[in-house]
């Protein structure tokens, strides 16, 4: 019984963590309209700052694992938050200076922080209990980490992105008194918010420091990658992260390019239901709303998909085998992008949004079917598959040159390919 309370009171804990890194994650695409005015940078310089992120994760997991194993997941935890709120406060001086070198230092270095944070927190919640639940346990955990990232672009909106973004072609036009008063209105939207950030991630330091988060690693004896990769649960698990990744970042990001390629946008305003739904984010007039605002508006439906998806697949991977709902929802993927792209107008628009509802489950059940019986050896196992998580990086750049060279429909391709290897690996664990 004493067991069960202190796994309860640390899962609370955890649960906010997930919360926390899920809310920042996002947060950090409102800053990227500030950027190019901040900085002054054009568009390929302010996709480095995505790369910055995926960066971190291809070289920095598998020595948060080996780090991990000497330290402990409650010292990792509390590591990866530290880290996490200094790269919080460098964006202080960053906007202060207008140095985007410095600013992307500060940007990997609170990466650097969440890598940490994730390669301790995700292990650590699958063996707060039994094994048999732990694709539940994660799920719900991770349900609160869906649930940050869907509240993210409303505080990014209000906090950052509150008031207008002048263009370049207007900050010319202005003295060099006004441009210095206009940079520093700018530098102090993005200070503010990140300021507030780093102290909330301290507090969360002390608070981990204060918990009594159980001791789950016990072993004294040194464990290395090879060990943990002569697992096939794990290597195979490891390259369905990198898929899965990949075939979310993909469509959540070409999402609204994909939209204006259907022309969509006419098709919103003219439908009633559909323009009451943009009118929730614009107003009720959206003769003057930029195309890519209305089909911008649902966007939130894609990622809001995900947080519903975990919550009912902790319920869903409680009473079935992980590995059969992992199955289902992944030919339910399949299903619905074949249904987009072999349609148009509004039933491709849903049926592409759906596609989050049924990405929810995929990565924390390939994370707990992965570690699961490594024993000691998760801290490694956590490493590679979180390593793993830089198919975000390159997935969407195949996408997008397929989207250019053969057009939105047939790149869905990489996508349908993706989720085919996801319903592969849950067919196959079964038999490991």
């Amino acid at each position: 019984m004493s067991n069960k309370k202190t796994y309860k009171k640390a899962f609370i804990v955890i649960i906010i963590l997930f919360f926390m890194w899920g809310l920042i994650t996002v947060l950090v695409d409102s800053l990227i309209p500030r950027l190019k005015e901040i900085f002054e940078i054009d568009n390929t310089q302010a996709v480095l700052v995505q790369f910055a992120f995926f960066g971190a994760y291809g070289l920095l997991s598998i020595p948060a694992g080996n780090l991990l194993h000497k330290i402990g997941y409650k010292k990792g935890i509390m590591l990866g938050l530290g880290i996490m709120g200094v790269g919080s406060l460098l964006f202080w001086p960053a906007a202060s200076m207008r140095m985007f070198s410095f600013f992307m230092l500060g940007y990997f270095i609170l990466a650097a922080g969440m890598v940490i944070l994730q390669v301790a927190a995700n292990p650590y919640v699958t063996a707060l209990g039994d094994e048999k639940t732990a694709s539940s346990r994660l799920n719900f955990a991770q349900a609160f980490n869906s649930l940050g990232t869907t509240i993210a672009p409303i505080v990014g909106a209000v906090f950052i992105l509150s008031d207008n973004i002048k263009s370049s072609e207007e900050i010319k036009l202005l003295s060099e008194t006004a441009k210095e008063v206009y940079f520093s209105a700018e530098a102090s939207a993005v200070q503010i918010p990140f300021l507030l950030l780093a102290f909330s991630l301290l507090l969360l330091v002390a608070i981990v420091f204060r918990s009594k988060l159980p001791q789950l690693l016990t072993s004294a004896v040194e464990s290395n990658y090879m060990q943990a990769l002569k697992h096939p649960r794990l290597s195979l698990g490891a390259i369905g992260i990198f898929f899965y990744v990949g075939a979310e970042v993909a469509i959540g990001s070409f999402l609204v390019n994909y939209f204006l390629d259907m022309e969509m946008a006419d098709i919103i305003r003219n439908n009633g239901f559909m323009n009451s739904v943009a009118s929730l984010f614009h107003g009720d007039d959206l003769s003057g709303v930029d195309d890519k605002g209305i089909v911008g508006s649902f966007n939130v439906l894609y990622w809001g998909g995900a947080m519903v998806g975990r919550f009912a697949g902790s319920y869903l991977t409680k009473i079935y085998k992980p590995q059969k709902v992992l199955s289902l929802f992944a030919i339910s993927a399949i299903v619905l992008v074949l249904i987009s792209m072999s349609t148009t107008g509004l039933v491709a628009l849903w049926a592409i949004l759906a596609v989050g509802l049924f990405n929810s489950i995929m990565f924390p059940t390939i994370f707990s079917l992965a570690i699961e019986g490594l024993g000691e050896l998760k801290p490694q196992g956590s490493g590679l598959l979180c390593t793993a998580i830089v198919g975000g990086a390159f997935i969407p750049l195949l996408f997008g040159y397929l989207s250019v060279e053969i057009g939105f429909k047939f790149a869905f391709v990489s996508a349908i390919l993706c989720y085919g290897y996801i319903l592969f690996y849950s067919k196959k664990v079964s038999s490991l």
